[in-house]
């Protein structure tokens, strides 16, 4: 099952990139920031509410304490993944839980970064690479539930998600390259979901970007047949996003969907193995059971 490590690797990878970056970071720079995959995640003091500054004459010392009320509010990643297999108890197929794994942790970091704000394309992203992720589970009824619980472990709503992402879908569908970009000049509720992260985006202090957004984009071109690079270009201009990152983020989900449909069908060709040869035991039990009979009857 090569193409199923090959899935896992594209994320671990990452972390062992991230990792050997790291080390070449100063002690004293280690402190402030950390960056897991092609993710960053800043630990900086982001989390403190309150800083207070002592000074003492008599021992002529100066003591700082820093005080924090919303880091205990912060799940942990391994908490992040209990409540999902608290929500979801059922056995999933490695083929499928591997990479789900690998997303909720990302998503998870993604989640409770400091300039972390729920929008639409973010949704509309997510939901594209879950449907593709998942198609082809066994049953559709878990595949909903799967996702009902990866939202939940993560204290988002899951229903808000999927009613975003098609409103998006639809909105697309009905539009084209020039429309598309077009928005700012218009009115309606999807353009001022747009207008409201390209204003977030341009202050760069409530927008955090992410491969789930850049996906997002890639959906809306995608339905509105303009997934030319320079409508692509125009875009995230227009959103005040950086077209490099986007398209970093795109190579690499591209090159995931590539491994997944691989890896799909070496499960396949699997399963019906395995199937054959449940058939053919069968066959020869029943045969032996068969020679048994007229034995006995003769």
């Amino acid at each position: 099952m090569a193409a199923v490590s090959s899935v896992s690797t594209t994320f671990s990878g990452i972390k062992q990139q991230s990792f050997d970056n790291y080390k070449k970071i100063p002690t004293a720079a280690r402190n402030l920031s950390s960056n897991f995959g092609a993710f960053k995640f800043r630990i900086s003091f982001y989390g403190f509410d309150s800083l207070n500054v002592n000074y003492s004459e008599k021992s002529r010392c100066l003591s700082v304490h820093c005080m924090s009320t919303a880091a205990t509010d912060v799940p942990t990643v391994s908490e992040t993944k209990m409540n999902f297999l608290k929500s979801y108890k059922r056995p999933i197929p490695s083929i499928y839980s591997t990479v789900l794994q690998e997303l909720l942790v990302q998503q998870h970091l993604m989640r409770y970064k400091r300039t972390y704000q729920y929008d639409a394309v973010f949704a509309l992203g997510f939901v594209t690479v879950y449907d593709r992720l998942m198609e082809g589970y066994p049953s559709d009824e878990d595949r909903e539930a799967i996702f009902q619980a990866y939202i939940k472990a993560l204290k988002e709503d899951p229903e808000k998600y999927r009613s975003d992402a098609q409103k998006l879908e639809e909105w697309a569908r009905a539009q084209n390259a020039g429309t598309l970009i077009d928005f700012s000049s218009k009115g309606g509720e999807v353009e001022s979901i747009l207008k409201d992260i390209a204003e977030r985006a341009g202050s760069k202090e409530s927008f955090s970007y992410s491969r789930f957004f850049a996906i997002g984009l890639f959906r809306l071109l995608e339905l509105a047949n303009a997934t030319e690079p320079t409508i692509l270009e125009k875009l995230c201009t227009a959103l005040n996003v950086n077209k490099k990152s986007v398209d970093r983020d795109l190579d690499v989900y591209r090159n995931l969907l590539s491994k997944l449909v691989q890896a799909k069908e070496l499960l396949r060709e699997y399963v019906d193995r395995e199937k054959k040869k449940r058939e053919e035991r069968v066959e020869s039990q029943k045969a032996n059971e068969a020679v048994k009979k007229c034995l006995v009857e003769s």
